[in-house]
Order: structure tokens, then sequence, then C-alpha cells
């Protein structure tokens, strides 16, 4: 659970031959040792802070082999970060040592149409990216929030997606290769610029999510998709959570996958409506915003399946948006809902749990009952089409027992997920705050091999530690 920490003590310095090896392989000024001067780099959207000893900032990727190596000979605690947007604090230096940023690692190096990929800098923005690929009618998969200011190394980390991986997948399953870092100080190149290949092990996908615990993503080959001509947007309210989720579960199986399925329950309904009027209906329960995409000749029949299948029981009220116009009015509840949060609590954790979409149900009715038991507000919305559901636990930060309450409900929330056969993380990462509840989900000799792997990538440990998992 993230908590705001004051502005911590200055650790000791770096021993002078490290500082020197790094300012060796950097030019001086692009070396902070200066505790004001690396203040900004010791947080990131988690609210946690540590103050690092020192923070490089890189340009290539033999500089980032160069810090690495002079980090491992001394055995220096080593964190790679980009914007810092993750949630998590999976690049906030809890042990100190050396903060290195890619952000400067922005370039775009080679768009190639005919083979849908793009090749660039980890630091470079996912919105920069997608720029890039629009200009050949093409997109990137992954569209967190964030994507104006978050960076592709960032979004590789932590395996980002966003509303439409539930038809296009998430940062995972559109890299095609990458160029990295080991935390021993070895370069390595992972994958292929083909959509097939099976040569060697997979250590692409192993490295996307691993959050800079086993290596340093420098560059990544992008696979890209035809950018669709059409989308249009229909919203769907319901009587109550039940009736939703059986919407989802039909819209789910049949063959038309919609490119967005958002849910918001009742009470984030209430609450965004509260914030600002955006029409929806009295007595909605439940809401879901669905948008299908394709070709203008056939985006008519995906249309009608969805709308088809969005009919059923409970179901209050189903528009379709016309136009660009009416397609913001229908998203208007949805983007009203994090500002509206940000009001009234002043205290919010933001949990990214995954359940199996027929089980949806269950989870937010029991997240009422925890609601109840525990006297803390819980306010629940996602991608309800792969089940991802953001569930946000509200209290008062000035209050002793409210924040012990959070804590108790929070671990109960855990348990609850991990009962529906769900994952504690969908896109967020784990970071500080999950880490502990890792062993939770995964069992003991199955984190002994992963324990095994960070030892052979990372032999001293020095890369991002006390991140990811449990030990290390």
């Amino acid at each position: 659970m993230s908590t705001a920490a004051a502005v911590p003590v200055a650790p000791p310095a770096l021993p002078a031959a490290a500082i020197e090896r790094l300012r060796a392989a950097l030019s001086p000024e692009r070396l902070l040792t200066d505790p004001g001067e690396c203040l900004a780099y010791g947080y990131d959207n988690s609210k946690r802070v540590a103050l690092p000893q020192a923070v490089a900032f890189a340009l290539t990727h033999d500089e980032v082999l160069a810090v690495v190596q002079a980090c491992n000979a001394f055995g220096v605690p080593l964190v790679v970060r980009g914007r810092g947007t993750n949630t998590t604090g999976a690049t906030v230096p809890i042990a100190g040592g050396v903060v290195l940023s890619l952000e400067r690692m922005n370039r775009i190096l080679r768009v190639s149409p005919g083979d849908r990929l793009l090749e660039c800098e980890a630091g470079a923005l996912n919105g920069e990216v997608q720029k890039a690929a629009g200009e050949h009618g093409l997109f990137w998969a992954p569209d967190p929030t964030s994507l104006a200011y978050s960076t592709v190394g960032g979004n590789l980390g932590c395996c980002a997606g966003g509303p439409r991986a539930v038809k296009y997948g998430t940062a995972r399953d559109n890299v095609l290769g990458l160029r990295a870092v080991t935390g021993a100080g070895i370069s390595i190149k992972t994958g292929c610029t083909t959509t097939k290949g099976v040569v060697g092990y997979d250590l692409t996908r192993l490295l996307v999510g691993s959050e800079g615990t086993l290596a340093i993503i420098t560059e990544a080959t992008l696979k890209l998709l035809p950018k669709p001509r059409a989308a249009k947007t229909l919203r769907a309210c319901y009587a109550d959570v039940k009736a939703a989720a059986e919407a989802v579960a039909r819209v789910m199986n049949q063959p038309e996958t919609p490119s967005a399925l958002e849910f918001m329950d009742g009470d984030a309904v209430q609450l965004a409506e509260a914030y600002q009027r955006t029409g929806v209906p009295a007595g909605t329960g439940a809401l879901l915003l669905m948008e299908v995409d394709g070709n203008p000749e056939s985006i008519d029949v995906a249309l009608r399946a969805v709308v088809a299948a969005a009919q059923g029981p409970g179901l209050v009220e189903l528009k379709t948006a016309a136009n660009e116009a009416e397609t913001e009015a229908l998203w208007a509840c949805r983007k009203a809902l994090s500002p509206s949060l940000r009001k009234i609590a002043p205290k919010k954790v933001n949990e990214d749990v995954v359940v199996p979409v027929t089980r949806i149900p269950e989870l937010v009715t029991g997240l009422a009952a925890l609601s109840s038991r525990h006297g803390i507000r819980i306010v629940n919305f996602g991608h309800a089409g792969n089940g991802n559901m953001h569930t946000n636990l509200l209290a008062d930060p000035e209050d002793p027992q409210q924040m012990q309450a959070v804590q108790a409900c929070l671990h109960e929330v855990f348990r609850l997920v991990l009962d529906l056969e769900g994952t504690l993380s969908g896109e967020h990462g784990v970071g500080i705050e999950k880490r502990d509840f890792v062993g939770w989900e995964i069992a003991s000799d199955t984190l002994d091999v992963m324990r095994a792997l960070k030892k052979t990538l990372d032999p001293n440990g020095i890369l991002n530690p006390g991140k990811a998992l449990p030990g290390i």
C-alpha cells in the first residue's frame, strides 16, 4: 500500500573509485551526485521516495553497458527508470545506489511499414511511437492512460496494456525483440524481426514485465498493427453488476471482439456523475463502455453483434454514438471518474487485479462485502473484457484507524482475487507494493526457479533490489 514519505536523509556517498568510473563512462554533466539534484529521481507515481546516491543519464546502449559494469564492479545498486509514471514503487531506489535515467535515449531508430515493425530506444515516449507508426497507417497496441508521457521501456518493464488490450494484447504480445544489458554487465539481443521465430529460449517475453530486475532494456523492436479505418462506441447501462458482468461474458463469447470493453460499478458511476453530469440514466448500477473497430464496410456487422450480445436482463439503456461528439459524450462518465476520486479521497489505494471474466460478479460482490466489513469505501472500474479490475480503496490518511483498516481490507482483497483463480497484477506490475504478496500466488518451488534466473542474469543482485519478487 502506497504511503507518502518525508524527504529522506541523504545516504553516504558512493566510493570515490565508483564515481570516477561512472564519470569516465559519461560526460561529467550527466552524472548527478548532489542530493538536491538527485531527489527528483528518487520517487515515482507511487508517492514513495528514497534518495539515490547518484543519477546517471545515458545516451547510448554502450553507455548503459559501461554504467552497469561500473556498478557491478563495486556492488552498487542500480535502478533504471524512464519517466517514473508507475504506481507500484518499481523505480524508487530503496537501496540507494545509482538511478540510471533513459529519458534521453528517446530516438525512433527505424520504421519498416512493410514488415510492420518499429525500432526505438527505451526512452521513446509511447505517444511518439504512436505518432511515428500512425504516419504509415499503423499503431502499437499498448495504450495506457499515461501514453503521452510514459516511455516504451517503462511500458515493457511492467507489461503495460490499456483499454484495447482486450483485442490487441499487452506489451508482451506486441514486442518482437530487445537489446538489453544484464545485471552481470553483458550485452544481449533477444528475439527477431519476424512474427515467427522459435530459435533459442524466449528471453524477450522473460524480460518484458521483469521491472528492470534481470536486465536493462535499451532498445526494442515493436510489432505494429494496421490502424483501423473506422470505430464506433456504445454505452450500455445495467441495473446491477451481475447483469453487466453477464453481458461482458456474452460479448466476449461471440466472434466480434470489441477493441475496448470498460466497466464501472454503480459507486463509480455515481461519483463520476456527481463530479460532472454526463447523462447516465437514474437506476444505473453498472455501466459498460464498448468500442468496435475495423473497416467502414464491415464495422456495422461488428457493431450489431456486440449490441445483440449486450442485450439482456437488467439492461437500462443502450446508446450508440453516431459521430465524434457523441463518442466523447459517451466516454465522458469514465473520464470524469479519476478526478472525482481525487476530489473525495485524499488517499486512494488503486489495485490492479485480474479474474476470469465469468467471475467478475463474484469479485465485485466479494469486494462489496469487504467494504462493509472494514468500513472502507471501494470503487471498481477497469478493463472488463479481460477481467482486469482497478479496485480503489478510499481512505483518509489522517485517520490512523482507517489506514489500518485499509491494510487489513487490502489483504482480504488479494485473498479474494486468488480464490477466484485470478492474479494480483494485470498491467501495473509488482514493484514494492505487491512484492510481499507474490508468494501467495506463486508456489515456493516456482519462486526458487525465478530466483535462480535472477542469480544467473544478475549474479551480484545489483539491479532494482527489493522489487518484483520477495527475497531478491
